[in-house]
């Protein structure tokens, strides 16, 4: 299984951000653990490919 890029810069972006908002809620205590789940959107940022899209043949990247 090789791990192809399927996740454009605008889409990195959205993730980075969603996810240190998620991690950064849970660490105040605002939002409790559920908040730790930002790391997935951070990982697959920092990867530039997400599991998902490969499931289902997508791809934001050109």
């Amino acid at each position: 299984m090789s791990i192809t890029k399927n996740i454009g810069t605008t889409d990195r972006a959205i993730r980075a951000v969603a996810g240190i908002a998620l991690i950064g809620l849970a660490f105040t205590g605002t939002i409790g653990v559920w908040g730790w789940i930002g790391i997935v959107p951070l990982a697959t940022a920092a990867m530039s490919w997400c599991p998902a899209y490969t499931l289902f043949g997508m791809k934001t990247c050109g």
